[in-house]
């Protein structure tokens, strides 16, 4: 798969000072510990049980995290489209096995992070420990409370929309049984919700 770097760190850069602006040698600081990945469509960044290593920036491509039960059911805990951070927090804070797995569902390029470097750099310049927290604050906290609410408060159809959204061709790029998983319901339901919908058109 041929990409040009240039782009994609671009994006990067830019992800990072939209949660907050970073100085050039800040910029430089997190580019010297990047290294690019290209993972196929069904193959695996990070395994349940695995202790993870990097923080994952998503040039292209969609990735979801997931869990599995003892039956074998799976879970879908996040979609990942481009531009969004991923990776098992826990396990790259505590280096603890990972609890769930990150699979690529299309053809994708990540950028990784080396999350030990990017710690240190985040302790030793206040751009980035600032842009850290930015993060932090509307990924772990803001985003997380709402879709609690969302799943208590909101009806299916009504977290379907909020996703489509937010994200306009995600139904186009992602099996609609990830789709269902990730809003907690199942595939039969989420067809009779998009019917319905195209009904209402």
């Amino acid at each position: 798969m041929t990409f040009n770097k240039e782009t994609y760190l671009n994006n990067l850069k830019q992800t990072i000072e939209s949660y907050y602006p970073i100085s050039e040698k800040s910029w430089k600081l997190i580019e010297s510990i990047t290294s690019f990945q290209t993972i196929k469509k069904g193959e695996t960044l990070l395994r349940n049980g695995e202790i993870a290593k990097n923080l994952h920036f998503i040039a292209k491509g969609v990735l979801r995290a997931f869990i599995t039960d003892e039956e074998g059911n799976f879970y879908n805990k996040n979609l990942f489209l481009e531009n969004y951070l991923a990776g098992s927090k826990v396990s790259l804070m505590l280096q603890t096995p990972s609890n769930f797995t990150i699979e690529a569902l299309e053809d994708s390029i990540v950028i990784n992070i080396n999350y030990k470097k990017y710690m240190e750099f985040i302790n030793e310049t206040d751009d980035l420990k600032n842009f850290y927290i930015a993060h932090l604050e509307r990924h772990w906290i803001i985003e997380k409370e709402l879709r609690e609410v969302a799943l208590v408060m909101q009806n299916a159809t009504e977290r379907y929309i909020t996703l489509l959204e937010k994200h306009p061709d995600l139904a186009d790029r992602v099996p609609l049984l990830h789709i269902a998983s990730h809003l907690g319901i199942t595939p039969t339901q989420l067809s009779r919700i998009r019917k319905s919908l195209e009904k209402d058109l």
